[in-house]
């Protein structure tokens, strides 16, 4: 960081109120003469931002953002996009005018041929909207009426790690803010008993051979460190150190954060660093965690109905079932920005039967998770995501037979679905070509989906801004455009 910047902005607040307090009678005045002014009339939307930001740009539809991260990249083929005319393409070359001489991975680049294979589930139509789903998820199908599935998000990225980083971070190099640490900067949290950005990553399924997650996805970055992901536990204390050593008493305790937040304000004053304050921070947080988290993942007050509507593993802690539901509470208690990794999704071998054991996973309690919110009366300003971060190829990965087939790594074009917090109901946005190859209507960048994201919480994109190294840095770089098309 610039260390002339970061001294003006450690200052900022103290200069704020010696230089302006005279004008705080001017506007007490002001506010007495014309209150419609100040937004007092019942017209003026509630723009408060508990963050960086002065205040939100627009009226929000979402307080608050849960992401169901399908990481290592479902194939869309499969659950969601349905080619029906592929059938007669079995075994066939895919036509080098649908390649067209994209790119592909190493792991299919030696291949001598690159035969299509269809789809080996069936789909069918649900909802009053129609929207097609593979029988793979009977459940997600229940609940088509109140998503808005988008068949047409593409990334540049075609391999794990850089394309994960791209769609988490804006960047595919690492060391950018993830977006749930841009949301907290931004916004901060209404709740000050739990951090403002949590991170659930669930228990792998036997003989899955997922890709590795790095705690950088949910990094803050250049950000100050208070605004990184908590990722929780499932065994043991749900946060490293989170219960007392032994011997230790409450009262103890707090003397001793006491004392040492008295240090660190020292030292601050002393060398002016941002991150003493972060530091002093994380301790308050991590000592007021110490009562909330425990209250968070006590499961054993909801009624019986709700943990039935997860699936029999919802109490099964690190199951992706319990995590949605920990999500759901998590939302309950305010918190903006909440991430659930579910991965095993890289299937370039074998996949019907490895796809077969995974997708009961997500089906049930992703759709839980949107009755639950809708039950509650939190749907309409919970923004849900669900998916990974690129899709899989219509050519076989190695043999292909009728009933057996792999598939190499797709950015092209994938699907995901939204749901919630401003977005419409019961829409399919986007269409694909006959081999889910590429994307012929409705393009949907990755970082056009972010974008719209920030919007739906009332962020302009392209004004949540931080400077670093001389430069304002934001979480779609200098690309994005809101999706207008799938908002309400």
């Amino acid at each position: 960081m610039n260390p002339i910047q970061d001294h003006f902005l450690s200052h900022t607040r103290r200069h704020f109120f010696h230089r302006n307090a005279c004008g705080l009678g001017a506007a007490a005045l002001a506010n007495c003469l014309s209150p419609q002014l100040f937004g007092e009339s019942g017209a003026a939307p509630d723009l408060t931002s508990l963050g960086a930001l002065p205040q939100l740009h627009h009226k929000p539809t979402a307080k608050r953002v849960i992401w169901l991260f399908m990481a290592d990249a479902p194939s869309q083929l499969d659950l969601y996009d349905y080619k029906p005319k592929l059938v007669d393409f079995f075994d066939k070359d895919l036509p080098e005018s649908i390649r067209n001489g994209q790119r592909i991975t190493t792991m299919t680049s030696g291949q001598a041929r690159f035969p299509c294979a269809p789809s080996v589930f069936k789909f069918a139509q649900h909802g009053q909207c129609g929207t097609w789903v593979s029988e793979l998820l009977p459940h997600i199908s229940s609940i088509v009426d109140d998503i808005t599935v988008i068949k047409t998000v593409n990334t540049e990225a075609i391999n794990h790690d850089p394309a994960i980083t791209y769609i988490q971070t804006g960047s595919q190099i690492p060391g950018r803010p993830s977006m749930g640490a841009w949301t907290s900067y931004g916004l901060g949290s209404p709740n000050k008993d739990l951090p403002a950005f949590v991170v659930l990553v669930s228990r792998l399924g036997t003989g899955a051979q997922p890709q590795a997650l790095f705690s950088r996805l949910w990094g803050s970055g250049f950000l100050p460190t208070k605004h990184q992901g908590v990722a929780l536990r499932s065994s043991g204390d749900p946060v490293l150190y989170l219960s007392d050593p032994a011997g230790i008493d409450k009262a103890t305790r707090r003397k001793m954060l006491d004392g040492l937040a008295n240090l660190n304000q020292q030292r601050f004053e002393a060398m002016g660093d941002p991150e003493i304050t972060s530091r002093i921070a994380q301790y308050e947080m991590a000592y007021k965690m110490q009562t909330s988290v425990p209250d968070l993942v006590d499961i054993s007050q909801e009624p019986k109905s709700v943990l039935d509507m997860y699936g029999p593993d919802v109490t099964n802690p690190g199951t992706f079932a319990y995590n949605c539901l920990l999500a759901r509470r998590l939302a309950e208690r305010g918190v903006p920005f909440t991430q659930v990794f579910l991965r095993g999704w890289d299937h370039h071998g074998g996949l019907p039967g490895a796809i077969r054991g995974l997708a009961p996973a997500t089906d049930q309690p992703s759709a839980a998770l949107i009755k639950d919110l809708k039950r509650l009366g939190m749907l309409d300003d919970t923004l849900v995501v669900w998916g990974g971060e690129f899709g899989r190829t219509v050519y076989s990965q190695g043999t292909l037979t009728k009933d057996n087939y792999g598939r190499d790594h797709h950015p092209r074009n994938y699907t995901m679905w939204m749901a919630g917090g401003g977005i419409k109901r019961g829409l399919t946005y986007g269409e694909t070509d006959d081999f889910s190859y590429n994307v012929i209507e409705n393009p949907v960048h990755i970082h056009d989906l972010n974008a719209t994201i920030l919007h739906c919480m009332g962020v302009n994109h392209e004004k949540l801004t931080y400077k670093f190294q001389g430069r304002d840095f934001r979480l779609t770089d200098i690309h994005g455009k809101v999706v207008h098309g799938i908002l309400s």
